[in-house]
């Protein structure tokens, strides 16, 4: 387990929100820059290296997504949250599209926020224990209705060997750019179906799309979601 302290940059313009994130951020523990707006953020993230970028979904200056792509155009590929309080299931899918990695509801508790940090920080007792499936951020994604969470996930077994045989391939001749691809797509529909392990699966692969030991932990993690109930 990695014991460094951790480095985040918080993207929040609201000062109270801003505050709270940035004490409980800070408990985990963690060291938190604070910027308010998409050119503050950038000009932080080009002085410093973050471990983790949470970025309120709508800033004075734009979208979080806005942001979002220029740190990817910039090659930074640190991992990203959202975080928003109109957390309907349209802005949801946008965000998680473009590439953010999960989207946290605002309010939200500080146990909630830790959860979500150590999951994408890797650290904290409970990496390598997530259950398979996450019902409840599931039904959070998905407007409360497990009929939705049902017909989904039925259509995300359903394709989910054709992604592991494409990323296959993919791994076999060293294309990292086909791999990022996939994982960009299988990232947004293990946040919708709540597909935990997956999700923590295709995140560590992301980081390291060639690395053979992420690559079996990735295709794993599939199987067992694809031999669950």
């Amino acid at each position: 387990m990695n014991t460094a302290v951790p480095r985040l940059l918080l993207v929040e313009d609201d000062p109270v929100s801003a505050a709270f994130l940035r004490d409980a951020a800070a408990a985990l523990p963690a060291d938190v820059d604070v910027a308010g707006h998409i050119a503050d953020a950038l000009a932080c993230a080009a002085t410093h290296r973050h471990d983790l970028y949470l970025v309120d979904a709508n800033l004075p200056d734009g979208r979080g997504e806005t942001l979002l792509l220029q740190l990817r155009e910039r090659g930074i590929d640190a991992p990203a949250l959202a975080h928003t309080a109109a957390c309907d299931a349209a802005i949801r899918e946008r965000l998680l599209a473009a590439g953010f990695l999960d989207v946290l509801c605002k309010p939200l508790s500080v146990g909630e926020l830790h959860d979500a940090l150590r999951s994408h920080l890797g650290i904290g007792p409970t990496r390598g224990k997530q259950p398979v499936w996450n019902d409840a951020a599931a039904l959070a994604a998905l407007g409360g209705e497990q009929a939705h969470v049902d017909a989904l996930r039925g259509l995300f077994r359903k394709e989910l060997p054709d992604q592991r045989r494409r990323i296959e391939a993919a791994a076999g001749i060293g294309d990292e750019a086909a791999i990022r691809a996939e994982l960009h797509r299988l990232a947004a529909s293990c946040g919708f179906v709540g597909a935990a392990r997956l999700a923590t699966a295709v995140r560590d692969l992301q980081a390291t799309p060639l690395d053979a030991h992420a690559m079996q932990r990735l295709l794993s993690a599939m199987d067992d979601l694809l031999a669950s109930a």
